[in-house]
């Protein structure tokens, strides 16, 4: 008997009990369904981290100030001002490995526009900071070196969603607007950041000039020494992370004179690492939910191979007579056996579409990020379909053993 011909049997043999059938293949289709579904929203969850690493700047550092101690007490990190602008020029000159470093100063201060008013991040900041960063201006211009220097400039780089709430729709370039009483014009728009990987909005930001900050705005009761908050240090393409974060480490105990054996007075945070570790963490979680969600793919298989020596014992005849009449074991074996595959493959079809559509349910409903992965689809198929051999095949030996006479005088 030729394939084709098997096939045809075999699928006279599923119509016969459309209920059975049907019910049969729900466990596969739940099956697939829910691996689709599983590692959709495992994806999304590792492009929302990438999106993280994008928005922050690739290969990049942020050094903080450290602890210190006062009087026998040990104060906690970030505790005393111990950066200075010098420090993020002597990493950029000094260090092969750094490409550029930023330093930062912020705050929070109400800002004026016209008669609407927002709290929002102030950020004092040159333009080694916006490069560390990779931030892009998507409308107006940048700072201009004069407004960098001495006192600054009454300039200010604003982000999105302070812009829309000062300004709603209209262009907020070139427009007027008060930091603490201050007048500042604001000469450039910057590009949509997102939220960071704590969960702040860092479009929520106005950015001036360093200078412009400590002496207006922030202010600076230490100003003479150009104490910063903090330093961005973007790493050469190519670098080796780890050697970089030493030899800031190094540089930067030798500029503030700390002896062997005494605390570092300023704190080094690896982003880069921290945030490859969080991808890795969501790729396993994926590949988790992926193996749990395949439970359901081997309960259908077994569901298959009950129905499958159910069908055997109630065709034990029919499988008799066809013996009788010269069909031989292995036309049978085929038979039985393309039943179980069509079972399962019918079942992994309706189960990319059950899951597709769990897939957008989720992301619409539960607002997560869901990103479907055709090769995901393919996988459970493929899944499907091997699950329906190995449970269908011990059925449908046991059928192409029968003996001929044995089965024709079953009962």
């Amino acid at each position: 008997m030729d394939l084709l011909a098997t096939l045809r049997v075999a699928l006279r043999a599923l119509r016969v009990n459309k209920l059975r059938s049907t019910l049969t293949m729900l466990g596969i289709i739940i099956g697939v369904g829910a691996v689709i579904t599983m590692i959709a929203v495992g994806r999304g969850a590792q492009a929302r981290v990438a999106e993280q690493i994008k928005s922050l700047g690739s290969s990049l550092m942020i050094v903080y100030p450290g602890s210190t101690t006062a009087s026998g007490v040990r104060l906690g990190a970030g505790a005393a001002q111990t950066l200075t602008e010098d420090d993020a020029w002597a990493m950029q000159r000094e260090i092969q490995e750094v490409q550029v470093a930023g330093p930062q100063l912020r705050g929070s201060a109400q800002v004026v526009a016209g008669n609407a008013n927002w709290a929002t991040l102030i950020q004092g900041v040159t333009l080694e900071y916006l490069e560390a960063r990779e931030w892009t201006i998507v409308s107006g211009r940048g700072f201009e070196p004069e407004e960098l220097s001495g006192a600054g400039g009454k300039v200010a780089l604003i982000g999105q969603t302070t812009a829309r709430q000062l300004f709603g729709d209209a262009d907020p370039v070139d427009q007027p607007i008060r930091i603490k009483q201050v007048p500042f014009t604001v000469v450039g728009v910057l590009d949509r950041k997102g939220q960071s990987m704590l969960g702040q909005d860092q479009d929520d930001v106005l950015i001036i000039p360093l200078p412009t900050a400590r002496n207006r705005i922030l202010g600076n009761p230490q100003g003479k020494l150009r104490r910063v908050g903090q330093i961005m240090v973007k790493v050469r393409p190519g670098a080796d992370m780890k050697i970089a974060e030493e030899r800031v480490r190094a540089l930067m105990r030798q500029r503030h004179r700390l002896q062997p054996g005494q605390d570092d007075d300023f704190t080094i945070r690896n982003l880069t690492e921290i945030l490859t570790a969080q991808e890795a963490s969501s790729r396993i979680l994926t590949l988790l939910l992926a193996a749990v969600a395949s439970v359901s793919l081997i309960v259908g298989g077994i569901g298959i191979m009950n129905i499958m020596l159910v069908s055997v014992t109630e065709r034990t005849r029919e499988i008799g007579l066809r013996m009788a009449v010269g069909a031989r074991g292995r036309d049978i074996l085929a038979q039985f056996l393309v039943e179980a595959v069509v079972l399962s493959l019918v079942g992994g079809l309706i189960g990319i579409a059950v899951g597709v559509a769990a897939s957008f349910a989720v992301g619409a409903l539960a607002g997560w990020r869901t990103e479907l992965s055709a090769s995901a689809i393919v996988l459970a198929t493929c899944f499907a379909g091997a699950v329906g051999v190995f449970f269908g095949f011990y059925p449908a030996r046991k059928a192409a053993r029968l003996s001929p006479i044995e089965a024709l005088r079953y009962e």
